[in-house]
C-alpha cells in the first residue's frame, strides 16, 4: 500500500522540470562517478529532488519561487539534523552551466569506501604468513 507521499513522489518524476531532466542524465544508473543517486525521494517529512543516500547528500533544483524562501532554510535544516548535506542549483545553472555543477557535486561527495576484495583475493597472503 502507497502511502499518499509516495503516490507524490512518483507524480513528481513523471514530471520532472527541464532542469530536473537535465540533471537526471547525468545522475541516473550511477553515470556520475559510479554513485548511485535516487529522485525525488522521499526523507522525513520532505520529498527531496535527488539524493544518494550512501553520501548523504541531497540536491535540490530550484527555480525562481525558491528566491528567499523561509521554508528552503526550514527544510535545509531538517535535513542536516538528520546527517544529509543539501547542495542547491537554481534551474539556469543545472541548464546552461551543466559541466560545473556536476564537478561541484563530485566534490561534495565523500570519498566512498573501495568495494570488497574479490572473493578469496588476499587468502594467499595469509597462508603465506602461517607456513
Amino acid at each position: 500500500m502507497h502511502t499518499s507521499k509516495t503516490r507524490f513522489a512518483k507524480t513528481l518524476r513523471q514530471n520532472m522540470t527541464d532542469a530536473e531532466h537535465c540533471l537526471w542524465k547525468h545522475l541516473r544508473g550511477h553515470r556520475l562517478d559510479g554513485i548511485k543517486f535516487k529522485r525525488q525521494q522521499p526523507i522525513g517529512p520532505y520529498i527531496v529532488d535527488f539524493v544518494c543516500f550512501d553520501a548523504r547528500l541531497v540536491i535540490e533544483i530550484d527555480g525562481g519561487q525558491h528566491l528567499e524562501s523561509k521554508t528552503d532554510h526550514v527544510r535545509d535544516t531538517w535535513l542536516s539534523e538528520h546527517g544529509f548535506r543539501v547542495l542547491r542549483f537554481w534551474n539556469n545553472e543545472v541548464l546552461n552551466e551543466t559541466a560545473a555543477v556536476l564537478e561541484r557535486i563530485i566534490e561534495s561527495l565523500p570519498p566512498l569506501p573501495n568495494p570488497s576484495p574479490a572473493r578469496g583475493e588476499g587468502l594467499e597472503k595469509e597462508n603465506e604468513k602461517t607456513a
